[in-house]
């Protein structure tokens, strides 16, 4: 098997788009992204210098190994996916797409802590309950969504499309939008051998975001052997970090610091909605009241505020609200089995150097090596907008 080092060169475009006789022709690469492999079944394969290790699931060690990836899509499928993110032709009224609410340099999340949906009646748009979250290293996990409610990433990308409070699609105007482009129907018939449809729609962003991969940080040069690659306070904070008295890495779990799974923590409640019940919404579980998945602490530095709706501003709030008493800032109200990982103690049981220390090592997850192009045209014609205009 053929192993390459996961350090970035970007070269080259993934599409090309030129002006043949006025017309715009759009062209869907036949090459992997960066970090990925051709497979003989026109597949990519992501690979990684974790390859090499060999470890139990949920190791939490400095040399475990990725899981899996989901699923392998062809480099046509990439890149169509890529297209389809940023075009607003997705989305009910034309003025949203997927990257306004996931935004490349906000860490594919938007900044807010709480993120805005459809046009109302009166024009002004929806504030949802709760923030988006990063895409980055999505492919790996097994639940998406701050509740949990998908299991897959077509799953996951079909939701906000046809949700009347995100972007308030329907499946009939979707593929009726998309079958009126000729340039659309090329390239669905170029990627899957088929007319575009909701299901390869999902489908081409879900292969879209599996190259979403974020593996190459000052962390993993660390990791991979690399002792100059953080610094005595990172290195520092990584060990608290990783120690019995935080146990942040019990559920951040390296390579991917997160475990994917649904953790009662006890977060405050945001100040304009009611107590948020999480997962609880969506079970009869107790124990599920009050859950959201535990987010992955990759490209942390970009992705801020914090939580799922944005109750913490910079990461030392995060840290501190860790380090205080366990069910503090909980919402009054709700019965919440909070998760055993969040000590029973009262009080701080880090020195405010050691909670400095977490912060400064979380800088060290920071890597956007492998961030697609953004594309200056899309085949709707349609403005690329990278925000949501209010």
């Amino acid at each position: 098997m053929r192993f390459r080092a996961v350090q970035a060169v970007l070269v080259g475009t993934s599409l090309a788009a030129t002006h043949v006789s006025g017309t715009e022709t759009f062209l869907l690469s036949d090459r992997c992204p960066p970090g990925f492999e051709t497979t003989e079944a026109n597949l990519c394969q992501l690979r990684t210098l974790y390859d090499f290790y060999d470890s139990p699931p949920q190791h939490a060690g400095v040399r475990a190994n990725l899981p899996p990836q989901r699923a392998l899509y062809s480099p046509q499928q990439m890149d169509l996916g890529r297209l389809l993110f940023f075009d607003p032709l997705l989305s009910g009224d034309r003025s949203l797409s997927c990257a306004s609410c996931h935004q490349p340099d906000k860490g594919f999340a938007d900044g807010r802590g709480k993120s805005l949906g459809a046009r109302q009646d009166d024009d002004r748009r929806l504030t949802l309950p709760r923030g988006a979250a990063t895409l980055w290293n999505v492919s790996f996990l097994p639940r998406l969504m701050w509740d949990g409610r998908a299991e897959s990433l077509e799953e996951q990308a079909a939701l906000p499309l046809f949700s009347d409070l995100e972007m308030a699609n329907s499946p009939a105007q979707l593929e009726q939008d998309l079958r009126a482009s000729p340039v659309y129907m090329r390239l669905f018939r170029q990627a899957f051998d088929a007319e575009p449809d909701t299901a390869n729609t999902a489908r081409a962003l879900a292969a879209f975001q599996s190259r979403l991969v974020s593996v190459n940080s000052r962390y993993d040069r660390y990791a991979h052997g690399d002792a100059t690659a953080m610094s005595a306070k990172e290195i520092s904070g990584y060990n608290v970090f990783r120690g019995f008295v935080a146990r942040c890495s019990q559920c951040h779990v390296p390579p991917l610091f997160t475990d994917g799974e649904l953790a009662v923590i006890g977060a405050p409640p945001s100040s304009s909605f009611e107590a948020d019940r999480g997962a609880g919404e969506l079970s009869g579980d107790p124990f599920l009241t009050g859950a959201f998945r535990v987010p992955t602490l990759r490209n942390l530095a970009r992705t801020g505020p914090y939580f799922h709706a944005g109750q913490f501003q910079d990461l030392a709030a995060v840290v501190s609200f860790y380090n205080d008493t366990r069910g503090h800032a909980a919402p009054a109200g709700l019965d919440l089995k909070l998760h055993w990982h969040i000590h029973m103690t009262d009080g701080p049981k880090l020195s405010p150097r050691d909670e400095q220390d977490i912060v400064a090592f979380l800088g060290t997850l920071v890597d956007e090596s492998f961030a697609p192009e953004i594309p200056e045209r899309v085949p709707s014609g349609l403005p690329v907008k990278l925000e949501i205009e209010e």
